[in-house]
């Protein structure tokens, strides 16, 4: 009489116990990890892949994602160590290499580093002048990541990068850079502009004084001109004067001139 009696008792316990299974099986993806909790302390990390815990409330189990984050920073305005306000966009990539820390150690690990970079941010470029900002992004950059590094490890995260997205100056100030700028090129155009004057005129000299020693390289020279206008101006008529004819004509003129007015 009792065997009957037994079977469905032993049923409803074999079901509860598989019942029991079932809800206490967990699933954690590659990139996740469960944090586990037994009576509120805790007792270790699981995953990934698939794992048990006790059910009924007894443990629980926190998923943490551990793939790098992506932060973007809003818009900061600040003033240079020159003085200049400045509005600054900055982007924060980090992940998390400590599930549990980064539940226990912090409450919010997102908004903690958030608002940990943003004053980073704030400080870092308050250290320095506009020029620095502007040209010296790569050391603003590694002076940013060091800035928050240190106090990110006790909350489990690592900070991968923190960069400068854009900086935005007053419109005052950017007319100012405009003109320095133009004034720059300016100058460079300028002294580029004399380094080749003097250049051609050392290499003047040296053709002058080149031809004043072979009389017959100035005649080459001068047919070489007569090619090259020919060459650009094929409209143009050239007449080809010996140089010789030039000191003819000055020893006539000074002739005509003696015999023109004779001593007395």
């Amino acid at each position: 009489m009792d065997l009957p009696i037994q079977i469905p008792v032993l049923k409803i316990v074999i079901g509860a116990i598989l019942f029991l299974i079932i809800i206490g099986v967990r699933i954690a993806r590659e990139y996740e990890r469960g944090v586990i909790f037994r009576l509120g302390r805790y007792v270790g990390i699981r995953g990934p892949g698939l794992y048990w815990i006790i059910p009924l409330g007894i443990e629980r189990s926190m998923i943490i994602d551990i793939r790098v984050r992506t932060i973007g920073a809003e818009q900061q305005e600040t003033i240079t160590r020159d003085s200049v306000t400045v509005k600054v966009n900055a982007v924060l990539w980090y992940k998390i290499t400590d599930a549990a820390k980064s539940i226990i150690a912090v409450e919010n690990a997102g908004s903690a580093i958030y608002q940990l970079a943003l004053t980073s941010l704030r400080n870092i470029i308050g250290q320095h002048d506009l020029d620095e900002v502007l040209q010296e992004r790569d050391k603003i950059n590694a002076l940013l990541r060091q800035g928050i590094s240190p106090s990110t490890v006790a909350w489990g995260l690592e900070v991968e990068r923190f960069e400068m997205k854009d900086v935005e100056l007053p419109e005052a100030m950017q007319e100012v850079m405009a003109m320095q700028a133009q004034a720059i090129r300016e100058k460079r155009a300028r002294l580029i502009k004399a380094d080749a004057e003097l250049e051609a005129s050392v290499k003047l000299k040296q053709a002058t004084e080149n031809i004043a020693g072979n009389p017959a390289a100035l005649e080459l020279r001068r047919m070489h001109m007569v090619t090259e206008v020919g060459a650009e101006n094929n409209s143009t008529t050239v007449i080809m004067i010996p140089s010789d004819f030039a000191s003819l004509a000055k020893s006539l003129a000074d002739y005509f001139r003696e015999h023109k007015n004779p001593p007395k």
